[in-house]
């Protein structure tokens, strides 16, 4: 797979001149510029080219102007995964579609996609993998062109025929008919199937108020709420397609869509088409369709590092943005959070609806009912009365920043859980869920390169800059005991009999007393921000590793014995093997020596790989601290690699000082 600075290092671009300004958009003139382009004005030469957009009402004054100066045309249209939203809701898209030949909706004349289906061999097992890969992550995450629809939301009782509309005056509408084809699909759908139950499904942006469709209520069953297009090609028996994108996600889901128009997709024998295209003849697979169209084809582009990147970096990107819009587009009421959280939450949770906080539970439900929106709580705050109403629990996730949420730096990653919380074993949580759940290949593969990219940048929940293992230790077998903040709610719900850091310190001594006992004071309690200190550690443990780095701590011991810290999880993940004497997340799944009696909701069986996957990518959610967007967590290991995190302001600076003073205060912490 090309890596993106491979795919940067093209040579100086060459220029573009545009006639249209819509070309303004610094979106769309960086993704241009990615692709080796220079977009710019005036007057071009022979070695020029020109640019337009696809088949747009403005495009015949580059064509002309191409002609005019005997300089190069080309013509840009989105990628088939462009969004969340559409772009007339102004978000710019993931990539492009840039063409020297024609216009891929438009089988009137050959494309350089049509060229590239026709020609290329398609037959390189690796890009075919990738393809496979692609195809099942599109319809697993729910993924399409566009994604600002609810999966949650039941389609249709299944048993219909689909009928796709699209909007009315749409340049791929045109190129394959017009409203008349519009209106000779509906009549083709009612006369090849007279008994079957039709289901119009309408186009995204006329089930926004953006454009006009074609169809309305007296034309049959509309389907306008934003349901999964999966669900709908599952429950459907025929689909009937003039040009829609749709008719290609049919194929991938293994319809054989009836095609009025001659889309890119018709012509490969994979398309009932009722008017063929005359240049195409060639037998192609699905995944041969896929790998041209989503992976060999398009310009995909990174937006947050601003710079080409790959099909399955783009997959990312849309996929994380999507699940936030998934999250936030009710909005949400917020209770339980302190006051110096409620920036931040505003940030991640916001950028839809803004975040509506109350300071009392009953307030919190009263609101969330009046306006129709979902409920939060911090974990550690939730109430009965906030469990019956079903609020959504709050916390940081695994890989949270550069420097301690006592000292108010704010996470980059959140945990949203509908089912319980992380540290509490007496109840499941959606993390336990997703550990139990079985992953695709291409999930594994993901999550191996997310490990080793942590491991390689040594990376950490807290990533502080320490020290590493001091000279002179005793040789043997050593052991790390990680000290834990001993009022946090991971101790009060997850620990054993073991509740204390000494007490957890003497049992480690006492079950190895040859070995060598390393204590690790938590960077919280060595702060002097919260509960924990061990005035005698030194004289239970061989060394206390004051402020070290708990990645050199981790690379320099042969074993971990805790209660239910963050680090058994990255010793898991360097290969290091850990004794939990309390309940953490990553205990009972036989990955880890378990001190504390089995848990009824887990079992051994899933793997080291699983367990990484729930825990950093499908439980979180990542805010980038650079652009604001929600992010994969591969951006998080990017920005913290380099030292970027959440900006913190003086007044949070000034105030975790405070908390210092007062950190014998329990009434403070959550």
């Amino acid at each position: 797979m090309a890596s993106p600075d491979d795919l940067a290092a093209a040579g100086p671009p060459q220029r573009l001149f545009v006639a249209s300004g819509g070309f303004a958009n610094p979106g769309l003139r960086r993704i241009l510029r990615g692709a080796g382009y220079r977009v710019t004005v005036g007057l071009p030469g022979p070695g020029d080219l020109v640019a337009v957009w696809g088949a747009s009402p403005t495009a015949w004054r580059g064509a002309a102007l191409a002609s005019a100066r005997g300089a190069g045309l080309i013509r840009i249209e989105d990628a088939f995964l462009r969004s969340v939203r559409p772009g007339r809701e102004g978000e710019a898209p993931l990539g492009l579609l840039i063409d020297r030949t024609g216009v891929h909706f438009d089988g009137r004349a050959p494309s350089d996609l049509e060229t590239l289906l026709a020609t290329h061999p398609l037959d390189d097992p690796a890009l075919l993998a990738r393809a496979r890969d692609g195809i099942a992550r599109l319809r697993d995450g729910h993924l399409s062109k566009y994604c600002a629809f609810d999966p949650a939301l039941a389609p249709p009782a299944p048993g219909y025929v689909l009928v796709i509309d699209q909007t009315r005056g749409d340049a791929s509408v045109t190129a394959s008919g017009g409203a008349a084809a519009m209106a000779r699909l509906l009549e083709l759908a009612r006369a090849d199937r007279p008994a079957a139950r039709i289901v119009i499904k309408t186009h995204p942006e006329t089930a926004r108020g953006l454009r006009p469709g074609h169809f309305g209520p007296q034309d049959g069953a509309l389907c306008a709420d934003p349901v999964s297009p999966w669900h709908l090609l599952a429950g459907a028996d025929a689909v009937y397609t003039l040009s829609s994108q749709l008719g290609f996600e049919a194929i991938l889901a293994g319809h054989r869509p009836v095609v009025l128009g001659q889309p890119f997709y018709a012509g490969w024998g994979l398309t009932d088409d009722r008017a063929p295209p005359a240049r195409r003849g060639r037998a192609l697979t699905p995944v041969q369709l896929f790998a041209a169209a989503m992976i060999l084809t398009p310009h995909w582009h990174d937006p947050y590092h601003a710079r080409p990147c790959t099909f399955e970096d783009a997959l990312n990107t849309l996929q994380a943005q999507a699940g936030a819009w998934r999250d936030d587009h009710r909005g949400w009421v917020a209770t339980g959070m302190r006051l110096w959280k409620r920036g931040p939450l505003q940030r991640a949770f916001g950028g839809l609806r803004r975040v509506r906080f109350a300071d009392h539970p009953a307030q919190a439900i009263v609101l969330a009912a009046q306006d129709n929106r979902r409920l939060m709580v911090w974990a550690g705050k939730t109430t009965p009365a906030l469990d019956s109403a079903g609020a959504v629990r709050v916390e940081d996730g695994f890989l949270r920043s550069r420097g301690l949420g006592a000292a108010l730096v704010p996470a980059l990653s959140l945990v949203l859980d509908d089912l319980g919380i992380y540290y509490d074993p007496a109840r499941p949580s959606r993390l336990e869920v997703l550990i139990a759940t079985p992953l695709s290949a291409q999930d594994r593969t993901r999550a191996q390169r997310l490990v080793a990219g942590l491991i390689a940048a040594g990376l950490s929940k807290y990533n502080i800059v320490g020290a590493g293992l001091p000279p002179g230790l005793p040789a043997g077998q050593r052991i790390l005991v990680p000290g834990q903040v001993e009022d946090d709610a991971s101790i009060r719900l997850g620990a054993g009999d073991v509740r204390t850091n000494r007490a957890l310190l003497l049992a480690a001594r006492a079950a190895n007393p040859g070995a060598v006992i390393l204590y690790k004071p938590h960077p919280d309690v060595e702060a002097g921000l919260r509960l924990g200190t061990v005035p005698d550690a030194a004289g239970i443990a061989d060394a206390v590793l004051a402020r070290t780095d708990p990645v050199a701590a981790l690379a320099g011991v042969d074993g971990v014995w805790t209660m239910t810290s963050a680090i058994g999880f990255e010793a898991l993940l360097r290969g290091v093997p850990v004794t939990c004497l309390g309940r953490p997340f990553y205990a009972g799944w036989g990955l880890t020596t378990d001190r504390c009696p089995a848990m009824p909701t887990r079992a051994p069986g899933p793997d080291l790989l699983q367990l990484a996957h729930a825990a950093l990518i499908a439980y979180p959610r990542y805010f980038d601290p650079v652009t604001g967007l929600p992010c994969p967590p591969e951006v998080i290991v990017a920005r913290l690699s380099t030292g970027t995190s959440a900006p913190r302001s003086p007044a949070h600076r000034l105030l975790a000082k405070v908390q210092g003073v007062l950190a014998s205060q329990r009434w403070l912490w959550r």
